[in-house]
């Protein structure tokens, strides 16, 4: 019976995530004691929050708020990845890409499906930057270009 419980209890987790509206912790454990998780600590939403992936971005009207990474699978650039691209530059050495937190390895996925004829040697993810080591460094405008391109929000 318990582990009924815990499962109702992820569903309705990822169901306030998805709802993309709870800015913190405390936010999304008073929103599961509404729905009657009474028992529910920060500290277990921090282990929930890790345990899914889940990270911080802005939703569709501005606000800084938590929410599920795409399903895991290749992601492509109409993802919902798109959105957690915030800038996009080069230092004649590498081009640089800066995401929301968490989200530089989910984007770096798709980059590394990107070859050396198509301008990548490689890339280096952390947990909000990715570092691409461009094929020639002479046309590393262009690859910047391509980048953005498949982020056309940025």
């Amino acid at each position: 019976m318990a582990n009924h419980k815990q499962e109702e209890l992820v569903r309705a987790f990822k169901d306030i995530l998805k709802a993309e509206s709870y800015g913190s912790q405390g936010e999304i454990v008073e929103g599961l004691k509404h729905q009657g998780f009474n028992n529910i600590s920060q500290s277990k939403i921090s282990r929930m929050l890790s345990k899914f992936g889940a990270v911080r971005t802005r939703n569709a009207r501005g606000d800084m708020v938590y929410c599920l990474p795409p399903e895991l699978g290749m992601p492509t650039a109409k993802s919902p990845l798109k959105q957690l691209v915030l800038d996009i530059v080069h230092n004649n050495v590498m081009v640089i890409i800066r995401t929301s937190p968490g989200a530089a390895q989910l984007i770096a996925r798709l980059l590394d499906s990107l070859s050396k004829k198509d301008g990548v040697l490689g890339t280096i993810a952390g947990d909000d930057t990715i570092f691409i080591a461009p094929a020639d460094v002479t046309k590393i405008e262009n690859l910047r270009q391509r980048v953005e391109d498949l982020f056309d929000n940025v």
